[in-house]
């Protein structure tokens, strides 16, 4: 039988603000941050969700000076990392820790702004040590010692998911106490235009599961969530905020890009991810759904939610209208907001939905309910060449711990 792992911290920002108070808040009254661009340096008129704070603001948040070297990516997931440390209480010299954090960006977003300069000159040629991935987690967790792993994952927008599932399985093999997972992106003009080049980059704020939907509004944000075993959580004498049930990953190979029409890579991930928790299908109360708002993720993803759960769909929504598609990201930052729906009992509903697809028997959830219970969240997380990803979060029986 598997350890049981616990969520004991977490942190987050996104469009919405920083902050898990300032989330929830802002997904309770029904509040979007897809707006105009206004901090990334582009041409393109597109709808986004930034974060709302310029890279100065954010260091002044961090003490950080503004001359020091630092990327978008980093400060974002800064601020996310301080907080589940700080819900947490944790201190990771004090058990053995890891640091598992997914990004793609990286540090591309100064890459671009002084691409010229690298040719020309050295007057930035700091920066370039900034591009990759992994430097970007040594940015991060900087500010922490302790670590005795750090490690990061680019599987683009499963990135940050298949970060939690990684911790969970170093947990449970008994190689390391307690992990520090998720991830953290921000928007860059390369990934902006390679979207944008795919033509699946919706004009208005996107409609996740509409039968009108056109397309992503791309997002910013991190997420991190520190889980931990039984045995640590007593050592600490930490509550627990619940119970990480299990996560899954497959992988279709279906198409570089594209979903499976079926969704069977998605099926086969959120099938395992039940298995591993020893759930049944109609014990999921509420699905966090990848939902992109594109035509194929949404159809296929909702495929697949019809052959896991048939005729007894539970609530689904997607959180996308409200932060946008947080890339490899969005795992932590819907994670953690999985776990707070948990804590709250409250569904986050899908904005902007009109007209059910007509291949679907469900609609998302488009207005507020009191369900009967919320004891599992089911999150789901699907990237490019059909990586899906699925973690599950679960209330604690009092049996537990």
């Amino acid at each position: 039988m598997n350890k049981t792992v616990f969520v004991t911290g977490v942190g987050i920002i996104s469009g919405l603000g920083y902050g898990r108070r300032v989330t929830m808040e802002a997904l309770r009254e029904h509040r979007s941050a897809i707006a105009k661009i206004r901090y990334l340096d582009t041409t393109l008129d597109l709808p986004v969700g930034e974060v709302p704070y310029s890279n100065e603001e954010m260091m002044d948040m961090l003490n950080i000076h503004h001359d020091a070297i630092m990327t978008r990516t980093a400060l974002i997931g800064k601020l996310a990392l301080k907080e589940a440390i700080e819900v947490a209480s944790l201190n990771p010299s004090d058990q053995r820790t890891v640091f598992i954090s997914g990004t793609t960006v990286g540090g591309m977003d100064k890459t671009e702004q002084y691409y010229l300069n690298f040719l020309h000159n050295d007057n930035n040629k700091e920066y370039i040590k900034t591009h990759d991935c992994g430097i970007c987690s040594v940015m991060i967790a900087e500010d922490y010692h302790g670590f005795e792993m750090m490690t990061t994952l680019s599987a683009a927008c499963s990135s940050a998911a298949n970060a939690i599932q990684i911790g969970m399985e170093l947990i449970q093999s008994g190689r390391c106490d307690v992990a520090v997972v998720g991830g953290s992106e921000c928007i860059s003009k390369y990934h902006l235009n390679g979207f944008n080049s795919l033509m699946i980059l919706d004009k208005e704020q996107c409609r996740p599961f509409d039968s009108t939907r056109a397309g992503i509004n791309l997002g910013e944000g991190a997420g991190y969530l520190v889980i931990e075993s039984e045995e640590s959580v007593k050592k600490r004498n930490i509550k627990p905020l619940c119970v990480l049930s299990s996560c899954a990953n497959r992988c279709d190979a279906f198409h570089q890009t594209a979903s499976s029409p079926n969704g069977e890579g998605a099926y086969l991930a959120m099938i395992d991810a039940l298995k591993e928790a020893g759930l049944q299908a109609s014990d999921i109360d509420y699905v966090n759904a990848h939902g992109t708002g594109t035509q194929g993720n949404d159809l296929s993803e909702g495929n697949a939610l019809m052959r896991v759960f048939g005729d007894n769909m539970p609530y689904v929504a997607s959180l996308k209208s409200y932060i946008g598609h947080t890339t490899s990201a969005v795992g932590g930052v819907e994670g953690v907001i999985s776990v707070l729906s948990l804590l709250e009992g409250y569904m986050p509903i899908s904005l902007n939905y009109r007209n059910k697809i007509e291949e679907h028997s469900f609609e998302p959830l488009h207005h507020d309910t009191i369900p009967h219970r919320l004891e599992h969240i089911m999150s789901n997380s699907f990237g490019f060449g059909g990586n899906d990803t699925v973690c599950i979060f679960s209330k604690i029986k009092e049996d537990k711990i």
